[in-house]
């Protein structure tokens, strides 16, 4: 089988890059495009040269249409807006789609469900391996313990991420309450501020803590009377991100359209 010719969109990012690099170093796929914003600075620039490597022949350019319908996946990384605009070329291309974007709303998704129509949508708030297994850990743990056992989330990240709590964060609440077989949407706290009260029982906390370079630092607390359980994640390279989107995109190739998740990839649905 030939190399799996995928395209990267938010090429200029940190991520983009990280995703440029880590594609050129893998077996079985090849970077097919890269894509910037309209206005970007990175337009007409090679994208290897941007990702800080030997130049790879492909230019930056803003028209995924092209470059899209030449391709057999894409790596998005960007908004939720971004990814909206991309799900929809995905699918008049019907190619596979790996979604790492985060903050998306209920209507993002609903988006994301209509391209799935035509197109693999593989989305997850995190692509690390680890996570998605300490979730699973977590989903566990929860269905474990009953309620005498209070779960709380906390997460750090670096000072410029622009959403809280992350989805990681988001993803593992949901993971505790699919174990209690709850719905994280009526359990969850998110904020705790002045005279609150006692806690919830039942209740699926979040804390968010931003600063420095921190990449993403993930802790899922059961407390119970007299001991506490602390499954945690630590992500020391944003390259593991990239990896996983890239195993992701292998896995989804020749798949049926429809939405699916690291769960699947790891083999947790089967």
């Amino acid at each position: 089988m030939t190399d799996m010719g995928l395209v990267i969109v938010g090429a200029a990012g940190r991520m983009g890059r990280t995703l440029i690099r880590t594609v050129t170093e893998t077996e079985g796929v090849a970077v097919a495009g890269a894509i910037e914003r309209e206005g970007s600075p990175f337009l007409g620039q090679d994208a290897g040269v941007v990702a800080g490597l030997p130049p790879l022949g492909i230019p930056v350019t803003d028209d995924p249409l092209p470059v899209f319908a030449k391709a057999q996946g894409v790596l998005d990384f960007t908004s939720p807006a971004a990814t909206v605009g991309f799900a929809e070329i995905a699918a008049q291309a019907r190619i596979v789609h790996v979604v790492g974007t985060t903050g998306l709303a209920p209507e993002d998704h609903a988006a994301l469900d209509a391209a799935a129509r035509h197109a693999v949508i593989l989305q997850s708030g995190n692509m690390s391996l680890g996570v998605n297994l300490l979730a699973q850990l977590v989903r566990q743990a929860a269905k474990a313990l009953d309620e005498d056992f209070d779960i709380e989330v906390l997460e750090m990240h670096h000072r410029h991420k622009v959403d809280a709590p992350s989805g990681t964060a988001l993803m593992l609440g949901k993971a505790a309450a699919e174990g209690r077989d709850v719905d994280l949407n009526d359990h969850a706290v998110r904020v705790r501020d002045g005279i609150t009260g006692p806690r919830p029982r039942g209740a699926i906390g979040f804390a968010t803590l931003r600063g420095g370079s921190v990449i993403g630092d993930h802790s899922v607390m059961l407390s119970g009377e007299g001991e506490m359980i602390t499954l945690s994640h630590h992500a020391s390279d944003r390259a593991l991100f990239a990896r996983g989107a890239v195993k992701a995109a292998l896995w989804a190739r020749g798949r049926k359209p429809g939405r699916y998740s690291m769960a699947d990839v790891l083999g947790f649905t089967d």
